[in-house]
């Protein structure tokens, strides 16, 4: 019998949550997504030293400011990964412009300017943008520029929904971060059918599915392969290495749970200006908790880079 990474590869597009190249080359995935997290941890690994080290002569050649060799790094890390996976790498706009419109525009236009230079097309790069009002706001501009967009730090309907109105092309519900709330809050124990994370990403796949949004769903951020297995069928799931390891070494069989077919129940369609949509944020106290929490913590790994690259930068003069 096939392993079950292999039979959810059949029926879900699978995504690597990882900058680690190598483990890249081992699942196979079809595409990659990055983050400050994950690229600070790969920066500081011997293997991806040489790209640290062409940002930071970049750099100094260039008088950059840290937050520019930051940037350039994340295209280094970016672009080898195009060369690896035949579909889509996931670049992050920062975290602390979360709330600033027009500054999420700007560092989108310039890393996909960046990948355009060293011959990476637009169509294998996805702009991540974090899931607030403004971050919307930004993807609705930039989907209309060709400019596709991946929202992250995703909690809630209501996000699910201001994002479909924006024509995201791609939405990433964060499963386990949910998890984590309710968990900490005391609730539970929890089924993985009733895993709240589990639930929150097939109401939103049933909402897209009934309304005809094709924006895609790609649930992350897993805590176990039971949330894995009770998405099998959502559009794609992007999967930490530890996880597509143990699936590739499963060979039970895998149901699949999700499909477009047969989704019946979902909320009516509707639209969200900016009140409606705050007020829809404020009444979800999870939602709000970890959006912000995320942030912050994208945040801080984004300055412990800039500081890493300053350091870097220091060192060399």
């Amino acid at each position: 019998m096939p392993t079950k990474l292999e039979q959810l590869r059949a029926m879900t597009t699978v995504v690597s949550d990882t900058g680690d190249m190598e483990s890249i080359r081992a699942f196979k995935p079809t595409d990659a997504t990055t983050n400050p997290t994950l690229i600070l941890k790969a920066s500081q690994l011997p293997a991806y030293a040489h790209l640290v080290e062409e940002a930071v002569a970049w750099g100094r050649k260039s008088a950059a400011a840290p937050g520019a060799v930051t940037d350039r790094l994340a295209v280094n890390f970016g672009a080898e990964l195009t060369k690896i996976v035949p579909g889509r790498v996931s670049t992050e706009v920062d975290a602390d412009l979360s709330f600033d419109t027009a500054a999420m525009i700007a560092k989108a236009r310039s890393l996909i300017a960046d990948y355009a230079s060293r011959g990476v097309g637009r169509e294998h790069i996805l702009i991540k943008l974090a899931s607030t009002w403004e971050g919307v706001q930004a993807a609705s501009v930039l989907q209309k520029e060709g400019i596709d967009c991946n929202m992250t730090l995703l909690f809630s309907m209501a996000q699910a929904v201001a994002c479909a109105n924006a024509h995201a092309f791609l939405i990433s519900p964060f499963v386990g971060r949910i998890l984590d709330w309710h968990v900490k809050n005391g609730e539970g124990p929890f089924t993985s059918e009733t895993d709240p994370g589990v639930v929150s990403v097939r109401s939103i796949y049933a909402y897209y599915k009934k309304h005809g949004i094709s924006t895609v769903v790609m649930g992350a951020s897993f805590r176990n392969i039971g949330e894995i297995e009770a998405l099998a069928g959502c559009d794609r799931l992007t999967i930490a290495p530890a996880l597509l390891d143990q699936l590739s070494k499963d060979e039970g069989a895998l149901t699949r749970k999700l499909s477009p077919g047969d989704v019946k129940d979902a909320p009516a369609g509707t639209t969200l200006d900016e009140k409606h949509f705050r007020w829809q944020m404020n009444e979800d106290p999870m939602a709000t908790d970890k959006l912000a929490e995320g942030i912050r913590a994208f945040a801080k790994d984004l300055g412990s880079l800039r500081n890493l690259v300053s350091a870097r930068l220091a060192a060399a003069a």
